[in-house]
Formats: structure tokens, sequence, C-alpha cells
């Protein structure tokens, strides 16, 4: 699924709102989640899962074309751990 079959999904449930009003809210959501993780924050939707940062350190890679050694940067990723109810809801036998 993408953004926009999700903004398409929520505004068939909602007929009293606007498509283009589901599209903000949804990029609202979206646009804070990303700012909290941005400033180091942890993000936990409660049955859905948590998004966090986690920090990878500078490390020498090795380019697999040549050979060379290479030096990589320290970076930091974004991380999805999913909540309880979500892993029992994927997992229950049906």
């Amino acid at each position: 699924m993408i953004k926009s079959d999700l903004v398409t999904k929520i505004a068939g449930q909602n007929p009293h709102l606007y498509q283009r009003d589901v599209e903000n809210i949804v990029n609202a959501i979206l646009n804070e989640i990303t700012a909290a993780m941005a400033r180091g924050d942890r993000v936990e939707l409660r049955g859905f899962g948590a998004f966090s940062v986690k920090h990878r350190p500078a490390r020498t890679g090795r380019n697999p074309r040549t050979g060379e050694h290479v030096s990589v940067e320290q970076k930091s990723v974004p991380f999805f751990k999913t909540g309880k109810e979500m892993r029992e809801r994927l997992n229950k036998d049906t």
C-alpha cells in the first residue's frame, strides 16, 4: 500500500471528510513522526509499533567491484519495531 492508497481508503471510510483534508492529516502525521525522529526522539504508537533512530559508527568498507578499501562515514538509520498487538495479529492462525 502506498500513501495515496491509504488516503483513498481513509477518505472512503469517512465520507464526511474531503480527500484533500485526509491527505493533509496523513501528511501531518508522517511529517511529525519524521521530525521527532530527526530530533532523536522515539515515536511509539501503542498496538502498532515504535519508530526510533539507530546510529551506525564509521567503519572501513570494501568496494565489491575493485576490492579497494573505502571509509564509510557514520550514519543514522530509521528503525521500526512492531508492537505486541500487531505481531499477534500477523501471526494468528487463520
